[in-house]
Parts: C-alpha cells; sequence; structure tokens
C-alpha cells in the first residue's frame, strides 16, 4: 500500500450527478466533496437523500450521469480497468452482509481474491488470519445462516480487507445488529482504520455511529448540506 500525506485527498468528487428517467429523478444533483488520506468520514441524511448512491459512485459500482471523481488525482473516467482498481483499492461493508449462503465464512473471504494474484494457498492463510484476527477462528467452516448478524457482519470485514485496501466503504453496516453486536463492529472498523492507516467512508442515519467520525458529512436531495471539505 503506497504512502501519503494524511493531509492530502484520496478523493476528490466535482459536480457529482446521478439521474434517473431522463432526468427527472436526481438521486445525486452536482456533489462537491473532498475526502483526505486516512479519514474516517460519516455520510448522512434522510432516507432517499443520496447516501447509497455516492457511496456506490465511490466504489465504482454505478457510472455518473455527469462530473468526475478522482482517486489520488486520477479520474475514475480514464481508468482503464475499474473491476482491477476495485479490487486492488477498495472494500465493502453492506447492511445486509451480501454473503454467499452456500459458501462457509472461510471461502465467503478467500472469493474476493479471484483474479488476484497470488496462490490460492496464501489467499486462504490470510482469510483465516483475518477471521481469526476479528475472533471468528472456530466459525471458519461455518455457513453463513449458522452465523449471528455480528459474526455475518465480522466475516464481511474480513472480505472487505483481504485485498489489503487503502479504501473501506461501509453501508450502514450496523444497521441489521442489535446494539451490542453493532457497537463491536463499529468498534472494530475504527481500530483497523486507524491499525491499517486507511480511509473510512461510512453511511449511517445513526447519530451515535457518526459521532464517531473525524467528520460528518450531511446530505438532503442528492447534495451536500454541510461538511463537504476536510
Amino acid at each position: 500500500m503506497q504512502t501519503h500525506s494524511p493531509a492530502s485527498a484520496m478523493l476528490r468528487v466535482e459536480r457529482l450527478a446521478l439521474h434517473f428517467d431522463a432526468g427527472s429523478v436526481k438521486a445525486l444533483d452536482g456533489v462537491d466533496l473532498v475526502i483526505a488520506e486516512g479519514e474516517f468520514v460519516a455520510i448522512t441524511g434522510p432516507s432517499g437523500c443520496g447516501k447509497s448512491s455516492l457511496l456506490a459512485l465511490l466504489g465504482t459500482l454505478d457510472v455518473p450521469t455527469s462530473g468526475e471523481i478522482h482517486f489520488r488525482a486520477q479520474a475514475y473516467s480514464a481508468m482503464r480497468d475499474l473491476s482491477l482498481f476495485r479490487r486492488q483499492h477498495i472494500g465493502f461493508v453492506f447492511q445486509s452482509f451480501h454473503l454467499i449462503p452456500t459458501l462457509s465464512a472461510l471461502d465467503n473471504v478467500v472469493v474476493a481474491t479471484i483474479g488476484c494474484a497470488g496462490a490460492s494457498s496464501e489467499h486462504s492463510e490470510r482469510a483465516r488470519a483475518l477471521l481469526s484476527q476479528l475472533g471468528l477462528q472456530g466459525r471458519l467452516a461455518h455457513l453463513p445462516s449458522t452465523l449471528s448478524g455480528g459474526e455475518r457482519q465480522r466475516v464481511a470485514i474480513a472480505r472487505a480487507l483481504i485485498n489489503d485496501p487503502d479504501l473501506i466503504l461501509a453501508d450502514e453496516p450496523t444497521g441489521s445488529l442489535d446494539s451490542a453486536s453493532a457497537q463491536h463492529v463499529l468498534d472494530l472498523l475504527a481500530g483497523i482504520r486507524k491499525e491499517r492507516e486507511l480511509t473510512l467512508v461510512l453511511v449511517t442515519h445513526d447519530p451515535a455511529v457518526a459521532a464517531r467520525a473525524d467528520r460528518r458529512v450531511a446530505m438532503r436531495d442528492g447534495r451536500i448540506a454541510t461538511g463537504a471539505l476536510a
């Protein structure tokens, strides 16, 4: 992983728009945002304000109608292989976990390494180490249906970390969990972010979760209301 000044911009979003139905629906409408290297940013706002749409565009899971996103000064639109970029630099954590129900906890982590360099045995060993670090050493062979919500989210965090990303994007990662599990998952994400010097962008509707971030960015009606600049 490359080393950059903590004050430098990892992500710079300029005039970003995402429209549907010939422009009649504006999920995002001219978003400008700067996220620094190593920063923990919470994106907040009411349902339908564009939080998840913005996260999907930051993660290259969708393409904007207009505007641009730069990652360390390189424009997404100029990248030849966004899927390769995504595997190398971005880890995702979702509210609904997105685990494959027929795969074990271990295999759900290893599957994220498909197409990556290195031997399968190396990927498997790394996955085992990550799951053990997250307290799941005794649950490696378990299917998602036999895991608690908190355990499933820890598997998802291990999957997000397996390719040593620079950026973690988390969409309501505590939204499906009870309060104790939610606190544990949030502690893990915050601790891993500091330990690995990662940038963490987290979407949440929970003020208590947002309060843990370095900065809160509030959205409303597809635009940034407050907190756009680091």
